[in-house]
């Protein structure tokens, strides 16, 4: 019996799975909000106690970098450590992975209905594999082929200097460069960074907030879902929400192709994390791809690299549980 979870900022989805049962049939699974919990640990033994489920194994994908199986988590105030789990939880093991590290590992296992084609490339099998998965963070990682499956490898990829392309994206960084000490990618490409980009293009007179925003927005614990669910809803009418999202997803794509360019994954570039698929048509646009394959002399390698948006978002779930059953 395995406990899998994903570890995010915002929300914690948890399942558990028989070895005889398989990967696509937990059973049972849930999402709840982290912040509901004090650690990782409280937020297991509640799990398993409503469930009427014991476990033996506890394997967790978390935002920030594992050292000696232990992580201090990036936008969650836990530390989660394999030893620790396995003494006050009574297991046999615990293994804890970067969260990117486990959505990698499941990215190998979608298929259909799991995927949205951006990019059909020239897809080469048992070559390198990337993903960059914005959520309430931004993560990044890749997969390598090791002659019989491959083995994923985290990174801190997302916390990289940001580049920007154009005079709007400079006028940003400048901004950002009053709030923080460092400019990375998650400070603009994030759940967290979307109200940061719209009081930026608002403060530089991009265009007017509507009354009925500026009402939901006080009223929103969590501003971001207001933002983007205003910037797609073509009854709103908001111009700043609209251009804050087009601004995300123009930094998204630069990112993407970056990764392109870093990995040369063959077998995939593949986008993940929670928000991708709610803005999906956003992604689904000449420039998305326009700014993604725009990397000068190497325009023609990018293009030829198949590109994905990964639709299942219990997707670092899978990865995480198919680690712990082949050990």
């Amino acid at each position: 019996m395995i406990l899998a979870g994903d570890v995010g900022g915002t929300k914690t989805y948890v399942a558990v799975y028989a070895d005889e049962t398989g990967l696509r049939q937990p059973l049972a699974e849930e999402r709840v909000v982290s912040a509901d919990y004090g650690s990782v640990i409280e937020l297991i033994a509640d799990f398993l106690g409503r469930h009427k489920l014991t476990v033996d194994r506890v394997v967790l994908g978390v935002p920030g970098a594992v050292v000696n199986g232990r992580v201090k988590g990036t936008n969650i105030p836990w530390v989660v450590d394999e030893r620790e789990l396995v003494q006050v939880l009574g297991l046999r093991a615990a293994y804890v992975l970067n969260d990117l590290e486990a959505i990698a590992y499941g990215v190998p296992l979608l298929g259909g209905d799991d995927l949205c084609v951006l990019n059909v490339g020239q897809r080469q099998p048992q070559r390198a594999i990337a993903v960059i998965a914005p959520g309430t963070g931004l993560g990044e990682g890749y997969l390598t082929w090791d002659g019989a499956r491959y083995r994923a490898q985290g990174s801190e990829g997302g916390h990289t200097d940001f580049a920007p392309l154009d005079d709007i994206q400079i006028g940003l960084l400048r901004y950002l460069w009053h709030k923080y000490e460092h400019v990375s990618y998650e400070r603009v490409c994030s759940g967290l960074a979307i109200p940061d980009v719209y009081a930026y293009l608002k403060e530089s007179g991009y265009g007017d907030e509507p009354a009925w925003l500026a009402e939901q927005l006080a009223a929103a614990e969590d501003p971001t879902p207001v933002i983007i669910g205003a910037a797609q809803d073509p009854d709103a009418d908001c111009r700043l929400c609209r251009a804050t999202l087009d601004l995300f997803c123009d930094v998204l794509a630069a990112e993407a192709g970056n990764m392109a360019c870093k990995f040369l994954p063959w077998s995939g570039l593949y986008i993940a994390g929670g928000i991708p698929p709610r803005i999906l048509p956003a992604l689904q646009t000449p420039r998305f791809l326009e700014i993604y394959a725009a990397k000068g002399r190497m325009r023609e390698v990018v293009e030829r690299i198949p590109l994905y948006v990964v639709l299942n978002t219990k997707v670092g779930v899978l990865g995480g549980a198919w680690y712990a059953l082949t050990r």
